[in-house]
């Protein structure tokens, strides 16, 4: 009897298992992550950023808004930078038409932290 039980017992074992671990019942979404529209400002946040602080590295971003009026957006970052053991960041704000994408001004404001 302890036979035909175990036998029993594998028999189930062996034709369930393939049920547990299959992708069949996982309800799984397979999307590609979107690349928000303001990555490519943010692009260009940081390489002015670089350019005007060469030797700082920049540590952190943040994308804070974007704001659209008729014929323009200004698109606004926070950048998180550190040089010489010091922090500080920098908010970059990128104007710019928003049919043809052409910037029209760049303003970078450092604001000393103080850590």
């Amino acid at each position: 009897m302890n036979k035909s039980l175990i036998t029993s017992c594998l028999c189930i074992l062996f034709i369930f298992t393939p049920f547990l671990n299959s992708p069949h019942n996982i309800n799984t979404v397979n999307a590609e992550k979107a690349i928000p529209s303001h990555a490519k400002w943010g692009k260009i946040a940081m390489q002015k950023a670089t350019e005007k602080y060469p030797s700082a590295k920049i540590y952190d971003y943040l994308h804070v808004e974007r704001v659209q009026k008729r014929n323009y957006s200004v698109e606004t970052f926070k950048l998180w930078l550190s040089e010489d053991n010091k922090k500080f960041e920098v908010i970059v704000t990128i104007h710019f038409d928003t049919k043809s994408e052409k910037i029209s001004n760049i303003i970078l404001q450092r604001q000393d932290t103080n850590t």
